[in-house]
């Protein structure tokens, strides 16, 4: 098969939607399938693989390194008539994956998306909640125009599905478990943090932005803190709210972005996985921290309500209830016995989750849609909004 892949975030960019994305191409690459993948030009150095199409774009506003795709109706659809996938996957509800869905929907290609984003909660984090039933709206638009949006759990199905989002799907996610591993526990990089033998380091792994509700990660740590003076709050990532964090905090340790076995290094050199968010729609660092046998602190929903359970893999928060998150980290930090017990029980909890099966069932699901339009003879369809003439950048 011949499939299509959209996505207006792509690695080297380090989110999780980027290496979602990467994780799904490469699962149907060894599957035997020729993987298509379109996304913006990530800078005047950026050149296209044989598998690739690069669109121009612009830099996403407030989120240095991420790039946002330009509409490309008109050139996705000669591409793809000149040569034609059998499904698409639009990863992003951006300009660039509008434009996908016009030009599948012109050409009669099945299209599938993927909820990868909260914008309606984002429009809250960033002091517009009054856009939050717009965003959603225009989300509901977006992926109603496809034939199957994918999500990650269980509870974003039912969710998508009381909004009235048609045609959800669920696709659980995989972690590779070879690569983050508790004995990648590096003793060397604890004693760069100022980390003894018995030294405490919570840490957090993630977009350092206001989204991530990371005041809160701030307090916890602050709590625990006054038990375990000792103790290191331990940053890896980067984002808008990094320079005023690590302004009004100077014990704190950040450490960039870190990508592949440095990130699972990290990882693993850690006690406790802090992760205060509650605008994800799954949240791939905590399978990665869990994998990493480090005991997770993080709210009922999502990756966490999957997979964590509270009081085996460390804390499942209910209800945004900051003050129980404060003490479920103070109280494990403290509990160096229970703790223990903890790390050994968390990489049970995803050791099933394997990329290969994610691959199989993402093949199998773009593989009946195909199937579905061949048997009911659908070649063009009409537009998915009243067409508006487009300034597609050269």
């Amino acid at each position: 098969m011949r499939y299509a892949i959209v996505s207006e975030t792509y690695p080297p960019e380090v989110n999780g939607v980027a290496l979602t994305v990467q994780g799904l191409e490469q699962g149907l690459r060894a599957r035997g399938h020729d993987v298509h993948v379109v996304r913006p030009r990530q800078g005047d150095d950026d050149a296209a693989t044989v598998h690739e199409l690069l669109v121009p774009g612009a830099p996403l506003p407030r989120y240095p390194g991420l790039r946002v795709g330009f509409p490309a109706t008109r050139r996705l659809r000669e591409t793809w008539q000149a040569v034609r996938p059998d499904a698409i996957y639009v990863a992003t509800e951006g300009p660039l994956g509008w434009s996908a869905l016009r030009a599948a929907r012109r050409l009669g290609i099945p299209a599938a998306t993927g909820f990868h984003t909260r914008f309606d909660e984002y429009m809250r984090d960033y002091g517009v909640a009054f856009l939050a039933q717009t965003a959603l709206r225009w989300m509901r638009r977006f992926h109603n125009s496809a034939d199957a949006t994918l999500v990650p759990t269980r509870e974003l199905a039912e969710f998508l599905q009381s909004r009235h989002f048609d045609n959800v799907v669920r696709l659980p996610r995989a972690v590779d478990t070879v690569q983050f591993d508790p004995q990648r526990r590096d003793f060397s990089l604890r004693a760069q943090w100022g980390l003894g033998d018995n030294g405490f380091a919570a840490i957090y792994v993630g977009r350092i932005a206001a989204e991530k509700n990371l005041d809160l990660a701030v307090r916890a740590f602050r709590s625990l803190q006054r038990a375990r003076p000792e103790a290191r709050f331990v940053w890896v990532g980067d984002g808008p709210a990094r320079a005023k964090l690590e302004q009004d905090n100077p014990d704190f340790i950040f450490c960039g972005v870190q990508r592949g076995d440095d990130l699972a290094r990290h990882f693993a050199s850690g006690d406790l996985f802090v992760f205060p968010s509650l605008s994800e729609t799954f949240g791939n660092v905590t399978l990665e921290a869990l994998a990493s046998g480090v005991p997770t602190v993080a709210f009922d929903y999502g990756a966490a309500r999957e997979y964590l359970r509270d009081g085996i893999h460390g804390a499942a928060i209910a209800d945004g209830d900051q003050a129980a998150f404060i003490a479920a980290c103070t109280r494990i930090a403290n509990d160096d016995l229970s703790r223990g017990a903890m790390r050994m029980a968390t990489r049970l909890a995803v050791a099933n989750l394997r990329p290969e099966q994610v691959a199989h069932d993402f093949d199998a699901l773009l593989h009946e849609l195909v199937q579905s339009r061949r048997s009911a003879g659908v070649t063009s369809l009409p537009s998915i909004a009243p067409e508006q003439p487009e300034r597609e950048a050269s």
